[in-house]
């Protein structure tokens, strides 16, 4: 068997903290699942977002050493058009959290904007800008 991307991890200062950005932007974590020091979520077409606390990863790994900031990891969420990634963008800022590109008209064709979640992990926001002349 060939290996295959399965899932996506991260690790989490505060686990209701955390899930709480990204139920903002849509993903339906149930509410119980901050308590919890793993959690598991589905996305279309099977692939998973998993999140854990810092205190589980050193459970298994003493030596874990928790980094934060812009540039370990980045998601990116398409948006259904550009007007939905402003309003996403400023929804996100608007309830506390940090914008790290406001959103602009990227040279590729999107419109393009970056957030970080309460761990500093970059969350992409991006929809086409329809068809560029070719």
């Amino acid at each position: 068997m060939t290996p295959r991307l399965d899932a996506l991890g991260m690790v989490v200062a505060d686990m209701a903290r955390s899930l709480a950005f990204y139920r903002r932007l849509g993903l339906e974590i149930p509410a119980e699942a901050d308590a919890e020091p793993h959690v598991e979520f589905e996305l279309p077409g099977g692939l998973r977002l998993l999140w854990d606390t810092i205190a589980t990863v050193q459970s298994f790994d003493p030596t874990y050493s928790h980094v934060t900031g812009p540039g370990r990891t980045s998601l990116a969420f398409r948006c259904a058009d550009p007007a939905e990634v402003d309003a996403t963008y400023a929804a996100l800022i608007e309830a506390g959290y940090d914008g790290h590109l406001k959103p602009w008209d990227a040279f590729w064709g999107q419109r393009y904007a970056a957030v970080l979640d309460p761990d500093g992990n970059g969350v992409d926001l991006f929809a086409s800008l329809g068809e560029q002349p070719g």
